[in-house]
């Protein structure tokens, strides 16, 4: 069977984006970000894009997906679908491995199982219905649609309305859904220890701040974008606009944002067991082994997908 798209998922601090990297300088393919705030210029240091990653020695690795979009701009689901589709087809022309890579589950699962294009316009009637309701409240509403969406993916409330409004949208759209194609693919999970996670979690951040992490975030703020639509973002640009706009102190940003970014780990994992639970095989791969045991247990995998199967 031919191998349309190789998968390489995980938590964040999991080290996949190395491996990923690492594989694709040995298999000459190219990486498809499946993360989704990295597709903003200028969210660097917040977004954990690690671009040093994608040189392996003396080779460069192409990669796609990553700062295709002006920070400040909402971007969904569906755009991403499109962009993707765009860049794999590129990919594929230049008969090389696509090598989707991200810790987004929600991205992640929506390329691999077909999901319909829709594109979904505001609904300010809804969002004036939501507003001020509270992210439990929102989350709660969100869990009672057929969709994609729950409440793993959303860490505020502008995040779980939007949600909410492609959910109600494509209830009443689906004879305008575009069909995605499906790709065959192979999906591998890169695991980690929850307390190595947890370490390297706690470590990256503030290495991350000592990299100027605060003064990124200070510089998207200069550059026009307003602290709404940073904290938009959650996570890192969440906690550090409200450090910048002095509702946080610096201690009070590090502790909460570290505890946050450790339940996020935990919901991707929550998520990558449920795509278990909807019927994918994720081939998990302990993150502690040597690069080149996982890289072969990876070359193994791939080979053992392209042999023809006998009864």
């Amino acid at each position: 069977m031919n191998l349309d798209l190789l998968a390489i998922i995980g938590p964040t601090a999991s080290g996949k984006t190395n491996l990923a990297t690492a594989l694709a300088a040995r298999l000459d393919a190219e990486i498809l970000s499946g993360d989704s705030r990295q597709v903003y210029r200028g969210m660097d240091l917040g977004t954990g894009k690690d671009l040093s990653d994608y040189q392996v020695g003396d080779k460069p690795i192409p990669y796609h997906l990553i700062d295709i979009v002006e920070a400040g701009t909402r971007y969904d689901l569906h755009q991403y679908q499109k962009d993707f589709l765009q860049a794999y087809e590129a990919i594929k022309q230049r008969h090389k491995l696509p090598i989707l890579c991200g810790g987004t589950g929600l991205y992640v699962e929506a390329v691999l199982k077909a999901y319909k294009l829709l594109t979904v316009p505001q609904n300010p009637v809804l969002r004036k219905e939501l507003d001020g309701k509270s992210l439990e409240e929102l989350t709660a509403l969100l869990a009672t649609y057929k969709t994609l969406h729950n409440k793993t993916d959303v860490d505020t409330a502008k995040r779980a309305i939007r949600a909410i409004e492609i959910a109600v949208y494509e209830q009443a759209h689906t004879s305008e859904e575009i069909p995605f194609p499906r790709l065959n693919h192979l999906l591998v999970g890169v695991s980690i220890d929850r307390e190595a996670r947890r370490e390297k979690i706690t470590k990256r951040l503030y290495a991350r701040l000592e990299q100027g992490m605060v003064d990124e975030v200070k510089a998207l703020l200069e550059n026009g974008i307003a602290p709404e639509d940073l904290i938009y973002y959650g996570l890192e640009y969440k906690y550090l606009t409200l450090y910048v706009i002095g509702k946080l102190t610096y201690t009070e940003m590090c502790k909460q944002l570290e505890i946050a970014i450790h339940q996020f780990a935990k919901r991707q994992m929550t998520w990558f067991r449920g795509m278990e639970r909807r019927g994918f095989t994720i081939h998990w791969i302990d993150s502690s082994l040597p690069m080149e045991e996982k890289l072969q247990q990876i070359e193994d995998l791939i080979t053992q997908y392209k042999t023809p199967k006998t009864i």
